[in-house]
């Protein structure tokens, strides 16, 4: 079993295994989808959604990706110009921020998957009160929705970029799941989306992250 704890692409071959798995399984029980979306179901609604706690990790995400990033480019233009090393941001550290932003969370899960698979919410589907069908996960719809995969998951877990940049501060990665997580259960308590949307998210940035970090500096995260 030693092969599960080897970097394929800079990933564990256990968090392939389980990607792969996980997919197989929501495809051929996509009951488990409508079980954990009930859970969150109080028969007319979903009590979570426009609370100010669900509303705080909605609304939060997009302010903190878009400040870090700023502040990136902020301590790359001053470290360009006084020739200083501030948190070792270089050329090689912003290239691989805005290609661990734009890439995964941006250009895959956004523009790829959301805008093309039209899987309807769980809010929208007949089972918890809408008028559209439920449809298993990575299966193309026609119900002109944006479930899957889910984009706010996707963009919270994409700041596990900057843990991976500035390793020698431990307490941001945990922190960031911590995070990342609160924002896919409140988009799932919101009836926003299904667990195969923010699980599949999290996998997709996860492993595209790692990706990035071998290729641009040359070393295993």
């Amino acid at each position: 079993m030693s092969y599960l704890n080897k970097n394929y692409l800079n990933v564990k071959g256990y968090i392939w295994l389980l990607f792969v798995v996980l997919s197989i399984l929501f495809i051929s029980v996509p009951q488990i989808d409508m079980f954990v979306a009930n859970l969150f179901y109080d028969g007319k609604s979903f009590p979570l959604n426009k609370t100010p706690l669900e509303g705080f990790f909605y609304y939060s995400v997009k302010p903190l990706v878009v400040g870090f990033s700023i502040l990136t480019i902020i301590i790359y233009l001053y470290n360009k110009i006084t020739k200083k090393q501030i948190l070792n941001i270089n050329a090689k550290a912003l290239l691989y921020i805005l290609l661990t932003l734009g890439i995964a969370p941006g250009l895959v899960v956004n523009t790829t998957l959301k805008e093309n698979w039209g899987r309807a919410r769980p809010a929208q589907i007949k089972e918890f009160g809408g008028t559209k069908k439920f449809t298993p996960a990575f299966v193309i719809s026609n119900q002109d929705g944006y479930s899957f995969s889910s984009g706010h998951t996707a963009a919270a877990f994409s700041l596990i970029g900057f843990a991976l940049l500035f390793r020698k501060y431990k307490f941001l990665m945990p922190l960031i799941l911590i995070y990342a997580t609160c924002v896919s259960i409140a988009r799932m308590g919101a009836g926003g989306h299904f667990l195969s949307d923010v699980v599949t998210s999290f996998f997709i940035v996860w492993i595209f992250t790692h990706i990035f970090y071998k290729l641009i500096f040359k070393e295993d995260s």
